[in-house]
């Protein structure tokens, strides 16, 4: 099941989570690029600080205030401790200068040692975003992030819960229940899972989804099955290459192309190969999730004129039939 006509990217804010190693920072990337291509303003959020996003645009390194990457597409990168300067200055009227330096240190203990405060920071950040964007004082029309991978970001987005058990009243549990109405709202906010058609991805996405759905009000967007193999040859094609392995044949070949012709032969074998010993795991994937799947290529030999990220826009613009 594809995911044609999906209205995945007109949601205000989209969460892209999965395995290590599966590409979901690539995916993000791709998404906000394609909200840019529809004409939306985007804002892409950096969570894990590694400093892979601008290197995807051909940007030197982000910040956490947010940069222009390309038209219509602005980076950030989360970082805990400038959302806490942000939050004193804003909501706790702290000046930025004086007076903040030894509050932030102490409230930077309680970050380290409370649960669920350091994850507040973040979600908050990102949610303060949309939620200016909504009322007209920021400019995004669509929030992308490249969020925890999947073995945390359950907890980061279960932290205004959290906090409204720790807080009974006063004006941190207020700003937690807007949140959680914001990451509730199925027509703002989806959680999207990307994968790759292998054992343990597959099997971390089957087991994220029903947790997600256990202990979490955010509404499930779509599932990425990232690095696809395309299908190299056809029934008729087996026949053709058959031949071409006889004798006489091959030796054709070799006069006509040079001495590596039964080698790219051998290498469709292979890609056949890899192809089918994967099936299996996206048919697994296909039987045991109720969402939505979209398939994204294997991007081998890729054109260097046209980076990563805009050829994997290009196939999800496809994919969503946009």
């Amino acid at each position: 099941m594809t995911a044609g006509r999906l209205d995945l990217l007109d949601r205000r804010l989209l969460f892209f989570t999965g395995k290590g190693g599966v590409g979901k920072t690539s995916v993000a990337a791709a998404a906000a690029a394609l909200g840019a291509e529809r004409g939306k303003r985007v804002l892409l959020v950096e969570v894990d600080a590694k400093g892979n996003l601008g290197a995807l645009f051909d940007h030197p390194p982000i910040g956490f205030g947010p940069m222009q990457v390309r038209p219509n597409v602005h980076v950030m990168q989360m970082r805990t401790d400038e959302s806490l300067r942000e939050y004193l200055r804003l909501h706790v009227r702290v000046p930025a200068l004086g007076g903040i330096g030894p509050l932030a240190n102490v409230l930077e203990f309680v970050a380290n040692a409370a649960p669920g405060v350091k994850e507040i920071l973040t979600v908050g950040k990102i949610c303060w975003e949309v939620h200016e964007s909504v009322e007209g004082r920021a400019p995004w029309d669509l929030v992308v992030v490249d969020a925890a991978a999947s073995g945390h970001v359950i907890a980061q987005l279960d932290a205004p819960r959290a906090i409204q058990e720790l807080v009974q009243v006063g004006r941190v549990r207020t700003q937690t229940e807007w949140m959680i109405e914001l990451l509730a709202a199925p027509e703002i906010t989806a959680l999207n899972v990307v994968t790759t058609p292998e054992e343990l991805p597959v099997s971390e996405t089957i087991e994220l989804v029903g947790r997600a759905r256990e202990e979490l009000d955010v509404p499930l967007g779509v599932v990425i099955a990232n690095r696809v193999l395309p299908e190299p040859l056809t029934r008729g094609d087996d026949a053709i290459v058959t031949a071409l392995r006889l004798p006489d044949s091959a030796a054709i070949l070799d006069r006509a192309v040079g001495s590596g012709a039964v080698g790219v032969l051998d290498a469709l074998d292979l890609a056949a190969a890899l192809r089918a010993s994967r099936a299996p795991h996206l048919e697994r994937l296909r039987q045991s999730v109720d969402l939505p799947i979209v398939n994204l290529p294997a991007l081998f030999g890729s054109d260097p004129a046209q980076g990563v990220v805009d050829q994997l826009a290009a196939a999800l613009a496809e994919e969503l039939g946009t």
